[in-house]
C-alpha cells in the first residue's frame, strides 16, 4: 500500500513535553475549538471522520487566499525545523511562476520589517493524498517574529489542506570552510566506496543459515517436513530513500526485541539500478544493503522478504527487476520473494497472464492512493513466477491478489499460478480496517494454500484517502490478530518506521505506538488474542 506519507510529529511533541512549553504553533492540527488561525473567505477548518486540518479552496481565479500567524522568535534559537502534512488537488498556477501554492515563511524583525525568508514549501497541481514534509532554516539576527503564512497565491483554481505544523528549535549546523567541505567530501567518497568492496553484514556459514522453506499444502515447511509460521513485520525507507533509514538497525531492534521472525523489506526497482537523484554507483550501494539486510536476518535463523514495491500490474521492467534479483539471491535459503506489491483496477485474466489494463476502475470502493491509470500491456504474474524459475531460482515465492492485493477469490475461480520448478507460491492480502468479507477474500483460500497477510495495521487518524468506515483499533487490532493467531495465517506488519502510517514505533527509540505498535509486539511476544467477529 502506497502509505508512503509520513505523519511523525512525535519529536517537536516531546521536545514541548520535556521543556514544559506549549508548542510554537499554536492549534498545529487544528484540532482546538476555537483556534488561533484567522480564516479569510476560502479558507476553513474541515473534519473528516475524526481529523479536522486547515483548507485554503480557490473557486475563482487570481484569488490571494492566505492565513498568516506570526511566532515569536525566542532568543537563543539558532534554527528551526519546521514539519507539516500537506494534500492539494487541481492547482493550476497562475501568470506569475509564484502564483501557486506555499507556505510563505518571513523572519520580521521588532518593527515588523521583513530581514529574510527562507524558501517556501510550495504546491502544485494534485498530490497522492497526504504527504510529509519537513524543512530547516537558520535564524537571522535579530529576529523577532517567524510569520508561517499559508496560501493560495493568484492561482486559477485549486484545493490546499494543511495539518499537523509543527516548529521546533534545534541547532545550527556548524560553519565549515570551502576546504573542510571538500575534506569531509573526499573522506565520504572513501568510506562510501570501502563499503563497496565488501559486506558490512557477512553471511553466516552454510551449516549456520535457517533452514530452506518450501509449500506443502497450505503451509510453510522446512525439508523435513516441521511447519514454519512467519510472523513479522516491514522496514520501508527503501522504498522511499535509495540508502535507507536505519535500515539495519531497525531490523535487528525488530528481531531481538520485538522477537519477529520475518521482515517484509519493500524495495524500489529505480534504486536497485542506480537510477536515484544522488546515486552514482549504479545501484551497488543499494543492492549491498539488500543483501546486508538478508545476511542479518540469516545470522539471527530469521527469514527475509523481497518485497518489489510497485502497483497496478507488472510489466517489462518487472521482469527485468527479478531477473537480476533471482540471479543474485537464488536459492538463498532466507529469502522469499514477494513478486509484486499491489495489483489492482485490472481482470483477474490480466492479473494471471497478462494483457491490456485498461482505464476503468474495477471497484466502487475507495483506492488505496490517488494514481493515475494509464494503458499499457502487462505481462502477468505467471510470467514474474516464470522469470524468477528461469534464473535457476527455486525460492518461495509470494503473490498479491487484486484490490490492492486484499483480494484472493479469483484464486479458486481458475486463475491459481503454476510453479512445476520451484519450491511454491504464497498467496498474500493486505488487509486494513476499511476491508469487508475477510473470509471469501482470503480465508477460504488458506484453506489450500498458505496465506500471508502482507500488510496490516491500525491508526487513530484516517488514512488517504478519506474512509468513512473506519473502526477503534482497540476493536479492530485484536480481532486481526486474533483470526492470524486461530488459523496460523503468516503476516507482516505494516510498518516499522515513525513517519509511514500506520506507523508502529513513536520515533528511533523504537517506543511502539499504543494504537499498534504496542499490540504487535505483545503478538510477536506470544500474547493470544481472541476473535470476536469476521468483518
Amino acid at each position: 500500500m502506497k502509505k508512503l506519507l509520513a505523519l511523525a510529529l512525535a519529536l517537536g511533541l516531546r521536545l514541548c513535553a520535556q521543556t514544559g512549553e506549549p508548542p510554537l504553533i499554536p492549534d498545529g492540527d487544528f484540532e482546538a475549538t476555537d483556534t488561533a488561525w484567522p480564516l479569510p473567505p476560502g479558507a476553513a477548518i474541515v473534519a473528516e471522520t475524526n481529523n479536522h486540518f486547515l483548507r485554503l479552496q480557490a473557486d475563482a481565479p487570481d484569488l490571494y487566499i492566505a492565513t498568516p500567524i506570526a511566532i515569536p522568535v525566542s532568543p537563543g534559537h539558532e534554527a528551526y525545523r519546521f514539519d507539516f502534512r500537506a494534500r492539494f488537488a487541481g492547482i493550476i498556477a497562475g501568470t506569475k511562476q509564484w502564483h501557486d501554492g506555499r507556505i510563505i515563511l518571513d523572519f520580521k524583525d521588532a518593527e515588523g520589517r521583513r530581514i529574510t525568508s527562507p524558501p517556501p514549501p510550495y504546491f502544485k497541481k494534485t498530490s497522492s493524498g497526504w504527504i510529509h514534509k519537513t524543512i530547516e532554516f537558520t535564524v537571522p539576527d535579530h529576529a523577532a517574529t517567524l510569520e508561517i503564512t499559508p496560501v493560495l497565491f493568484n492561482v486559477r483554481a485549486g484545493t490546499l489542506d494543511l495539518d499537523d505544523l509543527s516548529l521546533v528549535p534545534i541547532p545550527a549546523a556548524p560553519v565549515i570552510t570551502r576546504q573542510e567541505a571538500t575534506a569531509a567530501a573526499r573522506a565520504a567518497d572513501t568510506a562510501r566506496r570501502a563499503a563497496l568492496v565488501k559486506p558490512r553484514v557477512p553471511a553466516p556459514p552454510a551449516d549456520q543459515m535457517p533452514p530452506a522453506l518450501r509449500v506443502t499444502k497450505n503451509q510453510i515447511q522446512t525439508d523435513d517436513g516441521r511447519e514454519v509460521w512467519l510472523q513479522g513485520l516491514a522496514v520501508p525507507s527503501l522504498v522511499w530513500v535509495s540508502n535507507g533509514e536505519r535500515v539495519l538497525e531497525s531490523i535487528q531492534v525488530a528481531l531481538d526485541d520485538w522477537r519477529a521472525n520475518c521482515i517484509r523489506l519493500p524495495v524500489n526497482d529505480r534504486f536497485w539500478i542506480g537510477k536515484g537523484p544522488y546515486q552514482k554507483d549504479g545501484g551497488a550501494a543499494y543492492r549491498q544493503l539488500v543483501e546486508d539486510a538478508a545476511n542479518l536476518c540469516a545470522s539471527r535463523g530469521a527469514y527475509l522478504i523481497l518485497d518489489l514495491h510497485r502497483f497496478r500490474a507488472p510489466e517489462q521492467r518487472d521482469i527485468d527487476f527479478w531477473h537480476d534479483a533471482a540471479s543474485r539471491f537464488k536459492n538463498h535459503p532466507a529469502i522469499l520473494f514477494d513478486l509484486f506489491n499491489e495489483p489492482h483496477d485490472i481482470s483477474w485474466q490480466v492479473w494471471q497472464n497478462g494483457g491490456p489494463t485498461g482505464v476503468e476502475r474495477t471497484s466502487d470502493a475507495p483506492d488505496e492512493n490517488d494514481e493515475r491509470l494509464r494503458v499499457f500491456e502487462s505481462v502477468g504474474m505467471q510470467r514474474l513466477v516464470d522469470t524468477v524459475r528461469a534464473a535457476g531460482a527455486e525460492n518461495i515465492v509470494i503473490v498479491g491478489g487484486l484490490d490492492w492485493a486484499y483480494d484472493l477469490s479469483g484464486i479458486l475461480d481458475g486463475h491459481a499460478l503454476e510453479d512445476p520448478a520451484g519450491r511454491g507460491i504464497v498467496y498474500s492480502t493486505h488487509v486494513y480496517p476499511w476491508k469487508r468479507d475477510w473470509q471469501g477474500k482470503f480465508l477460504e483460500v488458506a484453506r489450500l494454500h498458505p496465506v500471508l497477510v502482507g500488510e496490516l495495521g491500525s491508526d487513530p487518524k484516517p488514512l488517504p484517502p478519506p474512509r468513512d468506515n473506519l473502526e477503534p483499533s482497540e476493536t479492530w487490532v485484536p480481532d486481526m490478530l486474533g483470526l492470524i493467531q486461530k488459523h496460523r495465517l503468516h503476516w507482516t506488519a505494516w510498518c516499522f518506521h515513525h513517519s509511514a502510517t500506520p506507523r508502529m514505533i513513536e520515533d528511533w527509540t523504537f517506543a511502539p505506538t499504543p494504537y499498534w505498535g504496542q499490540y504487535v509486539k505483545d503478538a510477536l511476544a506470544g500474547k493470544q488474542f481472541e476473535l470476536h467477529r469476521l468483518r
